[in-house]
């Protein structure tokens, strides 16, 4: 029959046994290893300090000990450090040789205490301390007693932290997924999804929770064919020989059937293991929408730029053609004909360029003003005047109240507005009245432009002051780069005005802009 203490011992062993294996809350299993260290011992208190991540000690937990006590404790320990000792105990001698000094002085030699390692795999992790409150050495027993258990204790302590480290590292991983701007799907051998961030689901337009445990070819469907070799078809010729194999492929993705398809850039990259074997497949979904405009938009600036070229230079080029022919004698007016249309297509091409190059200064960071006094009456009389003797299917008009008052703005961007404005109303109204017309409001002075023409389709309104924008019904019958309402726009939100097509003009189309009465300068 084994003595009652030895059955105890072998309870306690079997304890800390289980806890190794099923405890691993650290907290919890710290508590019920310092419990049972003090009732093997019959101590009177006790505490547990552990290595931090730095090479400090910490207390984690205590028993019986009274809270100015631990107070008192908490800097001694954070200020052992591990570089600063042997690196054979990593500071454990330091630990005891304080604690032991500390009671025994606390206690006017009263107390006794002693303090074993929790050594796990070759790494000093902790340290444990019983504390008696009657005057006796601890026997080789007791220490006996204490070590038997303290090996197993320690590596249930170190089992606890690397799962508290796994988990801490699997939160990290899980909030830069679900953080990611980019869909991301983690695959698994068979092309099950088995993880989904929000951005994927907002792509798709469904709930996580329907997408993970899906088959990757039930979510991820294409509108039309992609450019690229699919997933399934990768894997069924043999995908992937090796972990730098990433494959990509560039499509439509279908979502609800009452959503327009995305367009979406999809690159899939091998996990491997060590063997050679797939363990996932990490998918990084990217919407494209914005390179696709990008592109259309380059394809579109292309195509403009190169018509808006081709004309005037074929004219300047045919008429100097003609004019230089030696075996012609031409009058004067036809020399003077020609060479004033030579010269109103070359303004043509410098008024091009000059805007392609605003457009450039627009996107590189805005358009900088040098600001005057401006009186928009005299400045709207000028372009009236300028381009009335361009036009005799219209007569341009120019209304303003007496009192309109002197702005502070730039007086030749302004009048680049006003020109793009009644050119407009002059290239798109057949015929008839155009007319420039202010008028006051508390903070701001208005001017419109209007014309008789067929008006702006109600289509076309959200994006006649867009880049390279000009109305598909138009590009047929009339010239123009599709910059004069974008450069119209930049400049009147740089003098802190805004500009709009008025909805209710029925007459025609009325493209109106504001100014503030007086502009901060700063």
């Amino acid at each position: 029959m084994l003595p009652d203490f030895r059955v105890r011992q072998r309870d306690y062993l079997l304890e800390i046994s289980r806890a190794l294996t099923q405890e691993l809350d650290l907290d919890k299993l710290l508590g019920r290893i310092l419990d049972i260290s003090v009732e093997m011992l019959a101590g009177h208190a006790g505490l547990i300090a552990l290595q931090t991540e730095t090479g400090r000690w910490r207390l984690r937990v205590s028993q019986g000990l009274p809270s100015p006590f631990l107070r008192f404790l908490g800097p001694l320990f954070a200020d052992i450090k591990r570089a600063d000792l042997d690196a054979e105990d990593f500071g454990l001698s330091e630990v005891n040789r304080v604690l032991t000094e500390l009671i025994h002085s606390a206690s006017m030699g009263m107390l006794n205490g002693v303090g074993l390692p929790l050594v796990a795999r070759n790494t000093v992790v902790g340290v444990i301390y019983i504390f008696r409150n009657y005057p006796s050495v601890f026997s080789v027993d007791d220490r006996n007693l204490l070590s038997s258990f303290a090996s197993q204790a320690a590596i249930a302590v170190q089992n606890a932290q690397l799962y508290t480290q796994i988990s801490r590292e699997k939160q990290r991983i899980s909030a830069l997924l679900d953080s990611a701007a980019d869909g991301i799907l983690i695959l698994s051998p068979d092309n099950r999804i088995e993880h989904a961030n929000p951005a994927f689901a907002r792509m798709v337009q469904q709930k996580v929770k329907d997408i993970q445990g899906a088959m990757h070819s039930d979510v991820i469907r294409w509108n039309t064919k992609p450019s690229g070799m699919t997933l399934e078809q990768a894997v069924a010729g043999g995908w992937p020989l090796t972990s730098y194999a990433h494959l990509y492929i560039e499509g439509d993705l279908r979502r609800d059937a009452d959503t327009t398809p995305l367009p979406v850039g999809i690159t899939y990259a091998p996990l491997l293991s060590p063997e050679g074997t797939l363990v996932n497949t990490i998918a990084t979904v990217r919407d494209i929408t914005r390179f696709r405009q990008a592109d259309e938009l380059k394809s579109t600036f292309i195509s403009i730029i190169s018509h808006e070229l081709k004309t005037p230079v074929a004219l300047i080029k045919g008429y100097v053609s003609t004019l230089r022919r030696e075996d012609a004698s031409w009058d004067r007016s036809v020399v003077a004909d020609s060479l004033e249309v030579i010269e109103e297509e070359a303004d043509r091409l410098a008024s091009l360029i000059e805007n392609l190059l605003d457009a450039s200064r627009l996107q590189a960071g805005g358009m900088k003003l040098t600001l005057g006094d401006v009186y928009l009456p005299d400045l709207a009389k000028r372009v009236a005047k300028r381009l009335q003797s361009q036009t005799s299917r219209h007569k341009i008009e120019v209304e303003f109240p007496p009192d309109f008052p002197v702005v502070q703005a730039n007086d030749n961007r302004l009048e680049q507005v006003l020109f793009n404005l009644v050119s407009n109303a002059i290239k798109y109204a057949p015929e008839g009245s155009i007319c420039i017309r202010g008028r006051l409001k508390a903070d701001d002075v208005v001017v419109c432009v209007s014309d008789e023409g067929p008006g702006i389709d109600v289509q076309d309104v959200p994006f006649v002051f867009d880049r390279f924008y000009r109305a598909p019904e138009m590009v047929r019958n009339t010239k123009g780069a599709g910059l004069g309402l974008y450069l119209s726009r930049a400049i009147v939100e740089a003098h802190g005005g805004r500009i709009w097509i008025n909805p209710d003009y029925e007459k025609g189309a009325q493209i109106c802009f504001s100014l503030p009465r007086k502009m901060d300068r700063g």
